[in-house]
């Protein structure tokens, strides 16, 4: 019996004697699959299944739905119009579908299914086990991340092929990269009414089909000889990454589809079971939308949540990829009456499904409903992204130093930053830890690390918005030059904050998640938008640059630093009063190095801690840390803590360039801040 409680598996099952194919329909009146050059065939009823033989079939034809029903303000049939199988494993373009006055149709391009040959060597290539303490995730977007790069053969760039080439694994490897989180690869479609406008969605958040790789983003070879060969080069990818030691991430957007609002383009679920498969209003007369895409799936009907479920144990069991990133995923806990529900029936199978037991979980914890903002809601084997830690580490690091400069005192104090740099505990309780978190600066949707730097306010003309688009409250500081500068000292001070952002990120108790290029200072000059923008404006550039390659280095060496020492990798938060194996013990101290006082954590002039951390041995040896922050540009002398179990110390990694790493330092002596920066000594 099929995980979800019954007897047929939907799509085509080619295993037994005779091909059958099923789908599910709780409203449709009558149903046929079509073969392309194989004919018609009608599907039989039992309860909203509907299933039957289908002889002949092989891998490579390819097949569409025909759905007929009753109307009614939620039900979209037509007998006509051929339908996407929703469990469709290979998708294809079959035509650009016009009217008889030559305009382009709501329901152009048309896309179909094709069979999919299934078979594949893994070659006793398994899925690497990674700590999560010791998870590095890398987001990045299959096209841009190798687009550029010239080590990689011209006609693999900006493919799957592309993303495991050596040179690719190599700079993963680099940058201490465990886990590589893509971008949409579920096959995806742009949206009508910008590809009307002559622009491509880009990023690919925009599903068609949750079983399909997006061929498109396949090698040209693979994609001229058909869906298994686009397949194949997937899983090829995951294989080489495995063997690599690289986890494999999805993003997956399973809270809306590509068929959008009323009116929008019914190329498969909205003319199948369109009233069982999306939110509605009360009436029936719209879509009750928490995406902000024209539609919102509806995850409270079972046979949707197991049409997730399902897309998920086979990309788990039959793809062998090591996790998620769910796309607004407050959208799929919404139960019937489209209230959050923290135990929401799918949440839970997804929690506790055996195939899915060694996958991640991470969650996009909002949508745009009501009470749709839910950092810290999500509950156990799920890691969240934490925009708590995003905001406070930008706001330390770059408005308030904005505010120092401009006003000659910053806004805030320091007591926010020491929340974030210790696992954000005021979202994530104890029983969860600080994991919970997958800390980020940067994303996809935002500014690119070196634009943080660069600009006070987005530009996003090339949208075709008039620059409405994107999020204004960026929390950036462009360090007194819109954009591009030549002023040396100008960059000099980006190249600064870029790695007390990026310090900050990799130091901190929880996930740390990079931005794939931000290692390569990587521009979208200004744009925080651009899921719409050609590629020349978006790849990850590969040149010779010195910016680039000594902020790389300082990824790696963090990287490195993170992975030596455990006491910066607590899996759990400590309890007073107790010793927790996995936590770490902190001791806070002030630029006096004497103990850190109240009135030292929260007002403005005190910006400036230091940060002694003892790991409480689980699995690994017992490792201690100070971590020394300086939040101000002016200059200040920082004395090291007295401790008796210190002999000295000796600087690791520095925020500042040119320091001197090499001496051991007594305790008690004068440290110097040359302003902003973060300082990481080792203890002897």
């Amino acid at each position: 019996m099929h995980e979800s409680g019954f007897d047929e598996t939907p799509g085509f099952l080619l295993g037994g004697d005779v091909p059958r194919f099923s789908v599910r329909s709780a409203t449709a009146t009558d149903v046929s699959v079509v073969v392309d050059g194989r004919g018609t065939f009608p599907l039989a009823q039992a309860g909203d299944v509907w299933a039957g033989d289908v002889p002949g079939v092989e891998p490579g034809d390819t097949y569409h739905l025909l759905v007929d029903g009753p109307d009614g303000p939620a039900n979209e049939f037509d007998p006509a119009r051929p339908l996407l199988d929703p469990y469709a494993r290979g998708i294809v373009r079959v035509q650009d579908a016009t009217g008889a006055d030559g305009e382009r149709t709501a329901d152009s391009p048309r896309w179909t299914g094709v069979v999919v040959d299934d078979a594949f060597d893994w070659g006793g290539v398994v899925k690497p086990v990674v700590p999560l303490d010791r998870t590095v995730v890398y987001e990045a977007n299959v096209r841009t991340l190798t687009a550029a790069n010239p080590a990689v053969p011209e006609h693999l760039r900006g493919t799957y092929a592309g993303i495991a080439h050596e040179s690719t694994i190599a700079h993963l490897h680099r940058i201490g990269v465990t886990t590589l989180e893509l971008l949409p690869v579920h096959a995806f479609d742009t949206e009508h009414w910008l590809r009307d406008a002559g622009r491509e969605n880009a990023w690919g958040y925009n599903t068609l089909g949750f079983f399909a790789p997006h061929a498109a983003l396949a090698s040209p070879g693979a994609q001229e000889a058909g869906a298994s060969a686009v397949l194949r080069e997937f899983k090829g990818m995951v294989r080489l990454l495995h063997a690599a030691g690289i986890q494999v991430v999805l993003d997956v957007v399973y809270n809306h589809t590509a068929e959008e609002g009323l009116g929008g383009p019914t190329t498969s679920l909205r003319g199948i079971d369109g009233a069982n498969r999306y939110r509605w209003t009360s009436d029936g007369a719209s879509y009750y939308d928490t995406t902000g895409c024209g539609n919102t799936l509806d995850t409270s009907v079972e046979a949707t949540a197991d049409l997730v479920v399902d897309s998920l144990v086979y990309w788990a069991r039959e793809v062998q990829v090591d996790g998620f990133r769910f796309d607004l995923m407050a959208a799929l806990a919404r139960d019937a009456d489209h209230a959050f529900d923290p135990a929401h029936p799918l949440l839970e199978r997804i929690r506790n499904h055996p195939d899915l037991q060694d996958t991640l979980v991470i969650a996009e914890p909002w949508d745009v409903g009501p009470d749709g903002w839910k950092t810290g809601s999500f509950g156990a084997r799920t890691s969240e992204w934490n925009d708590g830690f995003r905001n406070t580490v930008r706001q330390f690091w770059l408005t308030d130093i904005a505010e120092e400069r401009r006003h000659g005192a910053p806004a805030t104090g320091i007591g926010a930053l020491a929340g974030a740099l210790t696992g954000s505990r005021q979202l994530f309780d104890t029983t969860r830890g600080p994991l919970a978190g997958i800390n980020f600066v940067t994303a996809h949707d935002g500014f690119t690390l070196l634009d943080l730097v660069s600009h006070d306010s987005k530009h996003n003309e090339a949208n075709g918005e008039e620059n409405r688009d994107g999020a204004n409250d960026n929390r950036s500081f462009n360090h007194g030059i819109e954009g591009d500068t030549a002023d040396r000292g100008v960059r000099a001070a980006r190249g600064r904050s870029m790695r007390n952002l990026v310090g900050t990120l990799m130091l901190s108790a929880g996930v740390p998640m990079l931005t794939a290029g931000d290692e390569r200072s990587r521009t979208q000059h200004g744009n925080n938008n651009a899921y719409v923008v050609s590629e020349d404006l978006t790849p990850v550039d590969w040149s010779d640059d010195e910016d680039a390659e000594a902020m790389t280095e300082a990824v790696a060496a963090l990287a490195r630093l993170r992975a030596a020492h455990p006491a910066l990798r607590p899996t759990r938060f400590g309890v007073e009063g107790q010793e927790t194996p996995g936590a770490s013990r902190m001791s806070w101290y002030g630029p006096d190095g004497r103990p850190m006082t109240i009135e030292g954590w929260d007002e403005p002039i005190h910006r400036a801690l230091q940060y002694f951390v003892e790991s409480t041995p689980e699995h690994e040896p017992f490792d201690r840390v100070l971590v020394v922050v300086h939040g101000s540009g002016r200059t200040r002398d920082i004395t090291l803590p007295t401790r008796e179990d210190v002999l000295g110390y000796r600087l690791a990694w520095s925020s500042e360039k040119h320091r001197d790493h090499e001496r051991l330092r007594p305790a008690g002596q004068v440290f110097t801040a040359y302003g902003p920066g973060i300082h990481v000594f080792e203890i002897a």
